[in-house]
């Protein structure tokens, strides 16, 4: 049925039906069918008679006549939100341009600037017989080269009058950096820009430090987004704490602020850095607002911060914000990180880690605006996300994941940890926290009414160098194949911290094996990171510990992106309650892989993990290994690995042995899945051949034999001799049953013993 709907002058709204007859409404009916509407946009024929029978209104009004009118109203619905989408993409995209002119008018400055050194240069190399020659030629070639040099700083001093001094000079450094060409901005390998992207972002070529330059748009107001990065804790997670030791304002309207800022170590084999910074907000002629910072340091005259234990002093380089109300709503924002994180204090081969200015963009700049991006996503669309929560309440949580993972990799003793003695060998550290700080989110009553038994929490950890193995690719292995290097046991342990009622220290158990279900729970907005409910499945009851047969975890990923340059990876976890309260106390371990360096050539994320040709002599399967070599390539990483455990303080010294071993056993896992995903490796120890097949597909194998060990009680393999046990499953006798089954990484074809 064709209809078209017109409104006329008076107010009422005119229908057209198909045969030409038009049907008007009045003001009244109108109004009557919009309270439907919001109700029930597309009400059933029981509902539209309903409607008419309680609204006399609309008695005079035949059903179809008001089933057209519904559906000219959803059209018009739909007209209005793709107007309005519309309209947004073209203020995004007129805002981009905008950004391009400026980013095009930079470059052309730059390009000036190097014309006329190059110039100068040239003309310096061919009068140089004149320098060797004449005093006074000399004088006037250093005299003309002067406006090259930084200008000779006013004395400063801790005074308001000094401190404004500092600011006025930070925020013009920051500007030329921002906006001008104080340096050499190259774009970030695998950054394309687009009203899709997250914004142009490039990294700096030949500066002091590292630094990392970003221009984006935000559905923000400026004063938002200044508020919101401000509080850097609340979107840097690597960022401790920001304390604001003194404050004042300036006759123009300006503010400036003294801060301490502390940032954690990403791996236990380096030391946690701070700062001591001024901070200067104002806003500038033209509407825009502007928080810029820099280190106050000995040369400066400036007031000054006692170094602290255990933490080194890192600099700051003018950096900061540049926020601009963007016509239509939302701010053009730059951002600007340029950092000198004093590699020297650390061993040469993690001095990459604080030498990359991509690794910066990731970390810093990157999640700036990802943050802010992400606000703006839940101011307009506040849905409820996976389990009833609220975009903001699963961001808060993730805070509290990442932060507990970085307080276990750190363990500052102001924060109640303290060191075990080693057992003699010294590959991992054993820590133990009993402060009521760290206690108050572990022991307190549920709704049945048991306490939790845990005092203490105790972390081991430990950190390795791992060899061209793609973080991303390790990662994903370490997700999907929990069973690989966890111990349901051990998980199951870790998860009565969170249960009510006593436990005691478990004992590994052959044959116990608990299927994995993953429940997703949100993404970030650009995709980069994204948390799941882990359900363990089947782990029963146990003789020596009484535990419900289901153990959930929850658990945040990132870096699981191959094609990104230089991002870490990270899988942290902890056990809830299948209650998955917003105050349940959250215990979180895990694994962190920081590459140390962007020369990565990882292999496709969709390759295709086919068991029968890796099982195939020849050169089909030559090929196959060669290839992912190839796209492997040299990569270098360094993988960090901390678990918790609460406990009670008189089972500590059994507690801590057990956590030892067990961070021992993943650490010999994780490098046995690492040589097996390292092709690459293979060719450079001659004599040494590979095991065919992939990890996924020896996994597969064991599983199949552990299974029938367990129901059948007996081994499926009586002896496997030099063969690996895939290959010996393989050619097993019974094997008649061909399975083939998909997941993330791939297809999997296998032969199974079927008895």
């Amino acid at each position: 049925m064709m209809a078209v709907s017109s409104t006329c002058k008076d107010g009422s709204t005119r229908i057209a039906m198909d045969n030409g007859k038009y049907v008007r409404y009045t003001p009244e009916q109108v109004e009557a069918l919009e309270r439907l509407y919001h109700e029930c946009p597309k009400p059933s024929s029981m509902r539209r008679q309903q409607l008419i029978r309680e609204c006399p209104i609309l008695s005079h009004i035949e059903p179809k006549q008001i089933k057209v009118w519904f559906q000219n109203r959803r059209c018009r619905e739909k007209q209005r939100k793709e107007a309005s989408r519309l309209q947004a993409v073209n203020r995004k995209l007129t805002a981009m341009n905008k950004l391009l002119m400026e980013e095009n008018d930079r470059l052309q400055k730059q390009v000036s600037q190097l014309v006329y050194e190059n110039s100068y240069f040239r003309q310096q190399t061919q009068n140089a017989p004149n320098l060797a020659t004449t005093d006074t030629s000399c004088e006037s070639v250093v005299t003309s080269g002067q406006h090259h040099l930084t200008p000779q700083h006013p004395p400063r001093d801790a005074s308001p009058a000094g401190l404004l001094s500092i600011a006025e000079e930070t925020l013009s450094q920051f500007l030329s950096k921002a906006t001008g060409t104080a340096v050499e901005w190259v774009q970030m390998p695998g950054m394309k820009p687009g009203p899709d992207s997250i914004g142009i972002v490039a990294i700096s070529h030949g500066c002091t430090g590292v630094a990392a330059r970003a221009c984006g748009l935000v559905g923000l107001e400026p004063t938002r987004v200044a508020e919101i990065l401000k509080d850097r804790p609340s979107w840097f997670r690597d960022c401790r704490a920001v304390d604001v030791v003194n404050a004042l304002s300036t006759g123009s309207g300006g503010t400036i602020e003294l801060i301490y800022m502390q940032l954690y170590a990403p791996t236990t084999l380096a030391p946690a850095r701070d700062f001591w910074l001024l901070r200067y907000t104002s806003v500038l002629e033209d509407g825009s607002l502007v928080v810029c910072e820099r280190s106050l340091n000995n040369t400066q005259n400036g007031p000054s911060m006692p170094p602290t234990q255990h933490f080194v002093r890192a600099e700051m380089l003018p950096s900061g914000y540049l926020i601009r109300p963007c016509e239509g709503g939302g701010s053009i924002i730059h951002v600007v990180d340029h950092m000198d994180l004093e590699p020297w204090s650390v061993p040469e081969v993690l001095r990459p880690l604080y030498e990359s200015s991509t690794l910066l963009a990731q970390k810093t700049t990157m999640a700036a605006l990802r943050h802010l991006r992400q606000i703006s996503q839940e101011v307009s669309q506040p849905n409820v996300t996976g389990w009833g929560r609220r975009p903001a309440a699963l961001r808060a949580l993730s805070q509290r994941l990442s932060k507990g993972f970085n307080e276990a990799v750190n363990g500052f003793a102001d924060e109640g940890w303290s060191m075990l003695e080693s057992d003699g060998i010294d590959d991992v550290t054993v820590l133990v926290n009993s402060s009521p700080a760290k206690m108050m989110g572990v022991n307190f009553s549920y709704a049945n009414g048991f306490p939790s038994m845990s005092n203490a929490v105790l972390c081991a950890k430990a950190s390795m160098l791992l060899q061209n193995v793609p973080p991303a690719i390790l990662l994903r292995f370490l997700r999907e194949h929990r069973s690989e290097w966890a111990d349901s046991g051990i998980d199951a342990y870790a998860a009565a911290a969170v249960k009510a009622g006593p436990c005691s220290l478990p004992m590994s158990r052959a044959g116990n094996f608990g299927g994995q279900v993953i429940l997703p729970l949100a993404h970030t907005i650009e995709h980069e990171e994204f948390m799941e409910v882990i359900k363990l499945e089947n782990m029963g009851y146990r003789e020596d510990m009484l535990m419900p047969g289901d153990v959930f975890l929850l658990q945040l990923c990132s870096g699981v992106d191959e094609n990104a340059v230089g991002t870490s990876a990270e899988l942290i976890f902890a056990p809830i309650d299948a209650t998955f309260s917003d105050d349940a106390p959250i215990i979180p371990s895990g694994f962190r892989i920081i590459p140390l360096d962007s020369g990565m050539d990882a292999s496709s994320p969709n390759r295709t993990l086919d068991l029968a040709s890796a099982l195939e002599v020849g050169p089909a399967g030559n090929r196959a290994s060669g290839d992912l070599s190839g796209r492997s390539g040299c990569t270098k990483s360094v993988m960090t690995i901390a678990f918790q455990f609460a406990f009670e303080m008189h089972l500590q010294e059994n507690v801590a042995s057990m956590a030892r071993q067990y961070v021992r056993s993943i650490i010999a896992s994780v490098q046995r899945v690492a040589l097996a995903l390292s092709p690459s490796h293979f060719g450079s120890h001659s004599g040494f051949r590979p095991p065919p097949g992939t990890p996924e597909a020896h996994t597969l194998a064991r599983w199949i034999c552990e299974s029938y060990r367990c129901y059948l009680g007996v081994e499926l393999l009586k002896n496997e001799g030099s063969e690996s046990i895939l290959k010996a499953l393989w050619h097993h006798s019974d094997a008649l049953c061909v399975l083939l089954f998909e997941d993330s990484a791939g297809f999997y074809i296998c032969k199974s013993s079927w008895t």
